[in-house]
């Protein structure tokens, strides 16, 4: 029976204080007996929990009812076992590693897609306007082996902080397309979308909550293989069930 609730969660949002969030964040995730990690940085939130139904609804009603966190998206699957170990709650200088500081997506996001368009637009093979679609992998390259997106651009990098070295290298083939980057669920694609409008990219838009959205709210159509998690479960199907039990 899957009776583990797993959630996923980020928003980039300007924090002055991390280290008093992380004390609040740690013992309310403490009382309702989670498992996961909790990343906390000047530029938001960055979040995977898990553990029963009513303990990790209880505590997502308490973190989005601060105003810093009220509109925070959550992606959610069931899993019979807890894929986490122990509980971490840490304040780090990125909620995910890019190095370039110039990219505050706490500052504005990037234009998004939803994953129902997306899918509409890849049924289609273009995009409303007709423009030819490039979906853009933003991911490590033995997480794009087990699963991508059909046709999907895949620059084997294998750290998200060599994505701005790849970019270059391989502009000229998202030239006169619409590109769509996308992620496991949001977090790598967003930075991704920021630094290509940046630098001049044209028509770039990310995957509205990644790879983990797009299955939950369009299935898997068009999407080859498994999603890898960084937890136990390590692979996720068409259905968001893990391909081998936690």
């Amino acid at each position: 029976m899957n009776s583990v609730l797993n959630i996923s969660a980020y928003k980039f949002v300007a924090l002055t204080d991390t280290a008093r969030w992380c004390e609040r964040i740690r013992a309310q995730a403490q009382g309702a007996a989670l498992k996961g990690t909790v990343l906390l940085a000047d530029e938001g939130i960055n979040l995977f929990l898990a553990g029963a139904g009513h303990a990790v609804r209880g505590f997502v009603t308490w973190l989005v009812g601060h105003e810093e966190f009220a509109d925070l998206t959550v992606k959610a699957s069931w899993s019979a076992g807890v894929p986490f170990g122990r509980l971490r709650v840490k304040v780090k200088p990125e909620i995910i590693r890019m190095n370039h500081p110039t990219i505050r997506p706490q500052a504005g996001r990037a234009p998004v897609v939803g994953a129902k368009t997306l899918a509409r637009w890849l049924d289609a093979g273009a995009d409303d306007s007709g423009r030819e679609l490039a979906l853009l992998d933003t991911r490590n390259a033995f997480e794009v082996d087990l699963g991508r997106f059909r046709g999907a651009h895949d620059w084997r990098i294998s750290k998200f902080s060599e994505f701005a070295q790849a970019l270059p290298v391989h502009r000229a083939e998202l030239a006169g397309k619409t590109v769509v980057t996308y992620c496991t669920g949001g977090i790598r694609c967003e930075k991704a979308a920021l630094l290509m409008a940046q630098l001049g990219v044209d028509n770039v838009l990310q995957l509205d909550g990644g790879i983990l959205k797009y299955l939950e709210d369009a299935g898997g159509r068009h999407f080859d293989g498994t999603c890898f998690v960084f937890d136990a479960r390590e692979q996720l199907d068409a259905t968001l069930a893990p391909v081998r039990s936690a």
